[in-house]
């Protein structure tokens, strides 16, 4: 059976990959069995992706909220956009998760030019600057010739003392960051000069989809009790996380719910950050 993929090539259809997104949801083994011969029956030859995607989705809602929410990170890193503002505020917040200070929206004056510098971190007494590419198509990919832009600019910005911190400190190191792919060229160059990447499966081991469910660092966006418009309201009162309407409930009344649906998205947030995914060996 063949898929077709947003770009319209077609592809054979992975079993196996659907099988292991289904299991990354939190269902466990015979819910995923489920879903998966459910979505394998509704299928037809030249299915989109998109189509294929909306299929497990529902299938898995209809199981539990935070089974599609867990499923739906990928959608959800999108629609952080459309610009990436948000997406550049995630990635802050997702690097104080694993230890960072971390600050976004910052101009430096480099040795011939200035910069806007997207996220600006510091841990172990390294400075770090992050460049976030955000993409809202499905397969997107970040070619070679933006890590050999990246790699002009952070030489501009290398061996001065800048005040970031409390603290006078010169850039060690820089990362390319994007919630899209790499392509081949692109990971060899950056490799090579030593600029260090993040995409939503590359480094393999340390993805932005593993080290999101590491830490259970959702973004609200995964939440399927709320609307998209009711999704960008609380981006727009910074409400990045999940785990701040957890931790903070009150936070939701800028979106007048009826207390039946509070409760129900509260519970499905409840439910997408108390179930940790088992890594992987």
């Amino acid at each position: 059976m063949q898929v077709k993929k947003y770009s319209g090539e077609l592809v054979p259809f992975n079993g196996e990959a659907l099988r292991y997104s289904l299991s990354r949801s939190g269902a466990n083994n015979d819910q995923v069995n489920h879903v998966y011969n459910s979505v394998v029956n509704e299928m037809y030859d030249g299915i989109s992706t998109r189509e294929l995607y909306q299929l497990a989705f529902d299938k898995l809602k209809t199981l539990r909220n935070s089974f599609a929410a867990r499923y739906s990170l990928k959608k959800a890193l999108r629609d952080l956009g459309p610009e990436g503002f948000y997406f550049e505020k995630y990635i802050a917040h997702l690097l104080r998760s694993i230890g960072y200070e971390s600050i976004t929206g910052q101009t430096v004056q480099g040795h011939a030019v200035s910069h806007e510098l997207d996220v600006v971190a510091y841990k172990d007494g390294k400075l770090m600057t992050a460049e976030c590419k955000f993409r809202n198509d499905i397969d997107a990919k970040i070619s070679v010739t933006t890590p050999m832009y990246y790699l002009s600019r952070f030489k501009d910005i290398s061996g001065i003392d800048y005040d970031f911190f409390g603290k006078t400190l010169q850039f060690q190191e820089g990362w390319l960051i994007t919630n899209a792919y790499f392509t081949k060229d692109s990971i060899n160059f950056a490799n090579y000069y030593d600029i260090n990447l993040l995409s939503w499966d590359y480094p393999q081991e340390n993805s932005i989809k593993r080290r999101v469910d590491k830490a259970v660092f959702y973004p609200v966006t995964c939440l399927t009790t709320l609307s998209d418009l009711e999704e960008q309201q609380l981006l727009k009162n910074q409400l990045i996380l999940v785990r701040d309407i957890v931790n903070n409930p009150e936070k939701l009344d800028i979106l007048e719910l009826d207390n039946e649906r509070k409760v129900k998205v509260l519970n499905e947030a409840r439910e997408l950050i108390d179930y940790k995914v088992e890594e992987e060996n």
